[in-house]
């Protein structure tokens, strides 16, 4: 009988907005459209007369004194006929209101909620719901109200975004709101397809990428296809700390259980210092999956799965493990000294052109020297890491703006062609200025 009573709701929902919307369209619609027609022709005669004059500026018709005279006062008249179309439209509003009675509706409308009442009656559900406690009944209907109010307001926000759409069809921020606003509303197709239009305007970015693939993931049911990972991958190349991407990845090791990953990719972001990043709500959830890892390898019931998965680690004990001693030059020590501990990033990117990190670290100029170790566990996506690759480039930058990638007037030190398999201790000193 829950079943009936949601249908009915919803049938009644349809049907009121079906019946208010087309009573207040046709009060209003003609009286828009008239206001519409009416200040187009005003602008079409403000730019016919502004052209006439600019023509017989340049033809020397008129000096530059009456030039500026005409458009002035052209300007004023502009103006004072758009506030006269504004007064006749509110003097012509009342009337337009009274096309159409509301009483029609209102009789309508009582009559499609006696009927419904009816029918629910009939069917034995008032009955049956009131064996449930008072607070049981408070409990459900606060829900579907909540539920219900949450749709509507969902809907309204796309619908006011799309008609402003319609106004600025190249407004990327607009875009960007429907994306969201979209994904809220499970409309998953349609975000993707809004996340699109902000690519073509804005080009292919990082933070877009990463809440396309986001889209295109819930789409999928969760899932990371061919599709999704090049996303993936190509954010990822961009920016190796994307928090879009790395929440997204995050994410679908967390559903699948392997929560030493998904701790790893929301790690990257806490650590990054972003701007505009919930930290309270990625803190918690790397808790979260650092208590459902300790609960996993402490159940007795895991105890073979952890056995295996330790026989699988001693296995790939051969996995390649690059080794390096980062130090600074002394000729930089003491201008780096000074002012803010800077950001180290060190990573290995393929050899072969490809610029996306197979691993990558973050350490602090007050740690140098040290030595540290790059592995699999570093890589920024499962199907690109060390080893997917037989030669790297290694490079350590100090960064003066926090944030990956060479830039000019960061510090570096850079190996090229090493090999992955190499198990000797690389020596990285860090003695170059980018110009």
């Amino acid at each position: 009988m829950i079943t009936l009573l949601i249908l009915i709701i919803t049938f009644l929902l349809l049907m009121l907005a079906i019946i208010w919307g087309h009573f207040f369209r046709s009060n209003h619609s003609i009286q828009d459209h008239n206001n519409e027609i009416r200040d187009q022709t005003n602008i079409q005669l403000y730019q016919e007369h502004k052209a006439e004059i600019e023509k017989d500026f340049k033809r020397d018709a008129i000096d530059e004194e009456n030039y500026q005279y005409l458009i002035t006062e052209l300007d004023k008249s502009f103006l004072q006929d758009m506030a006269a179309s504004e007064k006749e439209a509110a003097k012509l509003l009342p009337a337009a209101n009274k096309n159409m009675s509301w009483l029609w509706p209102a009789f309508i409308t009582l009559f499609i909620l006696a009927f419904s009442i009816t029918l629910y009656q009939k069917q034995g559900a008032s009955a049956k719901l009131s064996n449930n406690s008072p607070s049981m009944q408070a409990e459900n209907n606060s829900s579907m109200e909540s539920s219900a109010a949450e749709d509507t307001s969902l809907l309204d926000q796309i619908k006011a975004i799309k008609k402003a759409l319609e106004k600025t069809p190249k407004d990327s921020s607009l875009w960007y709101s429907l994306g969201q606003t979209s994904i809220s509303a499970g409309d998953f197709s349609g975000a993707a397809k809004a996340f699109n239009e902000v690519i073509k305007i804005e080009g292919k970015k990082p933070e877009l990428l990463g809440a396309k693939a986001q889209a295109v993931y819930y789409g999928n049911g969760q899932k990371i296809n061919t599709k999704i990972q090049s996303l993936i991958d190509e954010a990822l190349t961009l920016d190796p700390l994307d928090p879009s991407t790395n929440v997204l990845l995050g994410m679908d090791h967390f559903i699948h259980q392997r929560y030493q990953k998904a701790i790893h990719h929301w790690q990257i972001i806490v650590d990054s210092g972003r701007e505009n990043v919930n930290l309270e709500a990625l803190n918690g959830a790397i808790n979260e999956a650092r208590n459902r890892l300790a609960a996993t390898l402490n159940t007795p019931s895991n105890n073979t799965a952890t056995a295996a998965q330790n026989s699988t680690t001693d296995a790939n004990t051969n996995s390649p493990k690059l080794t390096l001693h980062i130090s600074l030059s002394k000729e930089f020590q003491q201008a780096l000294a000074q002012g803010d501990d800077k950001t180290v990033f060190v990573y290995a990117i393929p050899a072969d052109g490809r610029r996306m990190p197979l691993a990558a670290m973050k350490i602090k100029i007050s740690d140098l020297p040290t030595t540290i170790e790059l592995t699999n566990a570093q890589a920024m996506s499962p199907r690109f890491n060390l080893s997917s690759a037989k030669t790297v480039h290694v490079f350590a930058t100090v960064s003066q703006q926090g944030t990956p990638g060479i830039k000019s007037g960061d510090f570096k030190a850079e190996l090229k062609n090493v090999a992955v398999s190499t198990t000797k201790t690389l020596e990285l000193e860090i003695n170059q200025l980018v110009p």
